[in-house]
């Protein structure tokens, strides 16, 4: 079920939202939540009931090896665990590897050594990766005694809470289950409801209004296949990164916002990334819990900056690679992975010299830099990525189309500049009150975003 769509918005969200209170309401506290979890799994089954069994027996195997780790470290021993620890590891990363690149191995496989092994043709499911990354925080926090669930039904709910179900965020245990006991969020309260809504009609009018114009734009450069001349390079590589952008934080604004409607906060993962001055200012404001995520769980245990210089850009540049081939099974990912852990790389070093670069061109290299990384993420092959970049640098001509101002260009720069100009979700929330004004605001761009529905897209993130 996706967000953007009728039936989420005037049937499922009234019919949980006033299930899950009246349970409250009547002091059903235990089976309000169950309510909850019941929910989310029926949001997460909705459109396809293959892969039920597959998050439900995911659950099972990390709620059984979480309790077993919070047993034994009970005492804040974490060496005994570990090798419970290293069980759910291998079998979360395992079960992802083969949903998600089994096909990818096989083809490789294939190629190295000239086989023909029939590949799998695997669907991925929904939210894997997501619901994946969860869970191996939860594992983690338990080897480290941060964290202990005993209640199946609260486990549960923690995994599937359909706001960040299939696509984030990446949510630790301990900032969202407590929120769930607390007594002031077992009613509804209208400052929450109200500042919710205000931030899912932001988010979704992100996605179908902009997002949605822009796909069209960048899927007509992407997959055409034919060389393109500077100015449609450019439209197309500019199109997707505001495709990719106003999508996937609409996505994030609406769990946000539905989140507060049930009382619960879940964490910022956008914050203006475009308005980054440098590498690291981007990634400190784009998919913040991933970055998060990749920083405690991967980066820190590697060795982080603790054990020399060198092995501190090694490090950098094997988180990124890392990062880059969970977002999905192809090359181009591990490119784009690749490109980024270079690029932190390059700013480390470039700090070393004490040269303090001026903020604006610091702003203009960055974004240029992310601009090109992404058209490698985008990109379906090597070659397609190449094609996008000769056109960009002006190896295929540099031509100005008779049709410049209506092949989608006005809308390109209209979008970035409400990415780079505009406040963002958040800082339009901060010190929020219900007004008429957000009111009248708010219910504009909802109906504006109701008429766009005739065309009922996914989300990009829910095929990462």
């Amino acid at each position: 079920m996706l967000f953007n769509s009728y039936e989420f918005i005037f049937v499922y969200l009234p019919v949980v939202f006033i299930g899950y209170f009246l349970l409250n309401r009547f002091k059903f506290y235990n089976t309000a939540k169950i309510w909850m979890a019941l929910a989310s799994l029926f949001f997460y089954a909705y459109e396809d009931t293959r892969y039920l069994p597959l998050i439900l027996g995911s659950i099972a195997f990390n709620y059984l090896v979480g309790r077993g780790l919070s047993h034994i470290n009970s005492d804040g021993v974490n060496h005994k665990g570990r090798w419970l620890l290293i069980l759910g590891v291998v079998g979360d990363v395992g079960l992802l590897a083969y949903y998600k690149y089994a096909d990818f191995f096989i083809e490789n496989y294939n190629g190295l050594l000239g086989q023909d092994v029939s590949l799998l043709h695997i669907v991925l499911p929904l939210g894997i990766s997501f619901f994946t990354f969860t869970q191996l925080a939860y594992l983690v926090d338990a080897y480290r005694g941060k964290v202990k669930e005993y209640n199946i039904a609260n486990y549960v709910l923690f995994v599937t809470f359909f706001p960040h179900l299939i696509a984030g965020p990446i949510l630790h245990h301990k900032e969202m289950m407590p929120q769930f006991d607390d007594p002031d969020g077992k009613r509804a309260r209208a400052d929450n409801i109200s500042r919710g809504i205000f931030i899912f009609c932001i988010g979704l009018f992100k996605k179908v209004v902009i997002a949605d114009l822009l796909a069209p734009i960048a899927t007509a450069g992407f997959d055409s296949g034919q060389s393109l001349h500077f100015v449609e390079a450019w439209t197309t590589s500019l199109a997707y990164t505001g495709q990719l952008y106003f999508d996937f934080s609409a996505y994030s604004d609406m769990a946000i916002g539905l989140g507060l409607m049930f009382n619960i906060k879940l964490p910022i993962n956008f914050n203006s990334p475009y308005k980054g001055t440098s590498i690291k200012d981007f990634w400190a404001r784009w998919h913040m819990t991933l970055s998060r995520f990749l920083k405690d769980y991967i980066y820190i245990p590697l060795g982080g900056n603790r054990k020399g210089t060198t092995r501190t850009y090694i490090n950098l540049f094997l988180t990124f690679l890392i990062g880059g081939f969970w977002h999905g099974a192809g090359w181009t990912f591990i490119i784009w992975g690749a490109m980024h852990g270079a690029a932190q790389v390059v700013q480390r070093l470039w700090q070393l010299t004490g040269i303090k670069m001026n903020k604006y061109v610091g702003w203009f290299i960055t974004f240029n830099f992310v601009n090109i990384a992404w058209v490698f993420f985008r990109a379906e092959h090597w070659s397609d990525g190449v094609r996008i970049l000769k056109g960009m640098f002006g190896m295929s001509g540099v031509i100005i189309p008779p049709d410049l101002l209506t092949a989608g260009l006005p809308i390109v720069v209209v979008s970035l500049l409400i990415a780079f100009f505009a406040r963002n979700s958040i800082q339009m929330t901060e010190n929020f009150k219900p007004t008429l004004g957000r009111a009248v605001f708010a219910g504009a761009i909802f109906v504006v975003s109701l008429l766009y529905f005739n065309q009922i897209s996914e989300f990009l993130y829910f095929n990462f």
